[in-house]
């Protein structure tokens, strides 16, 4: 199974800066110590050609220069560098190339992206460029160019905070499917109309969010028929996210996992996967629920190699 990283391309942050970028290499380091079957893989730069199928030429410009207006880039919350561009361009490649991946191989994912907040003319909430959108209208148009089909991708997002940009720019494309399930009154406060939103209250444990989560799969079942799941896997409804708000337990987020797995494997579906956020007090225990997930991920391979129920 292939996992794509590009955590080598390492932001200048300032002291004291709340992201926690050191989650990727240590994640990268477990990954490669402990699940032996999940291979790493260097991310590929995406290019503007691939950007430009969701972003705009003046956007995808300034954050390739550093000119972006000053309140464009305090919006993404990282402060400009070449690094944070080339990063950015990596991101989304991971998530290109493991998509390209898993239609064949069944799963493959980005040891990063999950840069939801991002819309087609602006970043926002630490992310640059959308590889969610970026990676869904590529296959898209790969999927058209080689096969002639019409390919119809399902956009799972269980990070705790509502996928705003991705929304946006999928308001109107009945070919994508965008379900969201997220902390009602977490960031974003001016959230976007997904096709699929389900907010949760402050607190929220791990029986009724998977109760909602087996509602929404059965809802996005009932209203679209994918050829395609992007699973947005954030770490931060976990109760030791610092920034979640919700109260789910490790083996809460696992069975999470696990739900949308066997819901993919029902119907043959390959999945892509990418990590989104992460903030826990202790950054060890947001790169645990990340092992889960790679670890149940892993299962779903060998599922699909094995061609076993």
């Amino acid at each position: 199974m292939h996992a794509y990283y590009a955590d080598h391309f390492v932001l200048p942050l300032p002291e004291g800066h709340r992201f926690p970028m050191h989650k990727y290499s240590r994640l990268r380091d477990r990954l490669s110590a402990e699940l032996p079957g999940v291979q790493m893989c260097e991310a590929p730069a995406a290019s503007d050609g691939e950007l430009a199928l969701v972003h705009t030429p003046a956007y995808i410009q300034g954050v390739a220069t550093g000119g972006l207006d000053a309140a464009v880039q305090r919006e993404i919350g990282f402060p400009w560098s070449p690094a944070m561009a080339e990063r950015a361009r990596r991101s989304v490649g991971a998530t290109v190339a493991a998509a390209r991946d898993a239609l064949t191989q069944g799963v493959a994912g980005n040891l990063a992206g999950g840069t939801h907040h991002a819309y087609a003319h602006k970043g926002g909430g630490f992310c640059v460029f959308n590889d969610i959108a970026v990676t869904a209208r590529l296959m898209q148009a790969e999927a058209w160019r080689l096969h002639r089909q019409k390919m119809r991708v399902a956009v799972i997002d269980l990070d705790v905070h509502q996928g705003n940009g991705t929304a946006h720019i999928f308001a109107k494309d009945p070919t994508v499917f965008t379900l969201s399930l997220h902390g009602e009154k977490n960031f974003p406060f001016r959230k976007e109309a997904s096709d699929l939103d389900v907010g949760l209250p402050d607190g929220c444990t791990d029986e009724p969010y998977l109760a909602a989560l087996h509602q929404a799969l059965q809802t996005l079942q009932d209203r679209f028929d994918p050829h395609l799941v992007i699973y947005l896997a954030g770490a931060d409804p976990h109760e030791g996210d610092r920034l979640g708000r919700l109260k789910l337990t490790a083996d809460g987020m696992q069975e999470r996992d696990r739900v949308v797995m066997d819901w993919a494997w029902q119907r043959k579906l390959p999945v892509v996967m990418c990590m989104g956020g992460g903030y826990g007090h202790d950054i060890e225990t947001t790169v645990q629920v990340q092992m889960q997930t790679w670890d149940v991920a892993l299962g779903y391979w060998q599922r699909w190699h094995n061609q076993q129920p």
